[in-house]
């Protein structure tokens, strides 16, 4: 039976909760997730769980938030004053916004309050000081040739 190793690109089906028992992702209405093994592409505890598993094989796997979109960092979160909007817009909680930094770049925030006079914006993802558990399952695994 042939496991799944580094370099191989594996594909998998997944459901993805939080503590809660929310569904945070799942490809269980779309094509499974395909990656290679070793590059990087996925969070390395997704990796070295799927290590090992042959195709057809589950497992559970909880990836704590250190390993997967790191802690919610207070220093990502900016308040700006109502005169630092564009003129005309009224942001609402939830809202994705982009900011545009000195170098030209775009930061996506999400607005999470909005006051008297200010808005704060969280640079944080969405995910960010979550665990995540995944139910996964290897949908294949094919060897590239050398």
């Amino acid at each position: 039976m042939k496991r799944a190793r580094s370099g191989d690109r594996v594909a998998i089906h997944y459901i993805g909760t939080l503590d809660n028992g929310r569904i945070f992702d799942s490809t269980t209405d779309r094509e499974p997730l395909s990656f290679v093994l070793g590059a990087g592409e996925v969070f390395a505890a997704l990796e070295e769980a799927v290590v090992g598993m042959a195709a057809g094989e589950v497992k559970n796997l909880l990836i704590p938030a250190e390993k997967a979109y790191g802690p919610h960092r207070k220093e990502n979160l900016l308040t700006l004053s109502e005169n630092q909007l564009p003129v005309g817009s009224q942001p609402k909680p939830g809202q994705q916004v982009e900011l545009t930094l000195k170098n030209g770049d775009l930061l996506p925030m999400r607005v999470i309050r909005v006051q008297e006079g200010c808005i704060t914006l969280d640079g944080n993802h969405p995910l960010a000081g979550l665990d995540l558990t995944f139910a996964l399952k290897v949908d294949s695994i094919s060897r590239e040739k050398s």
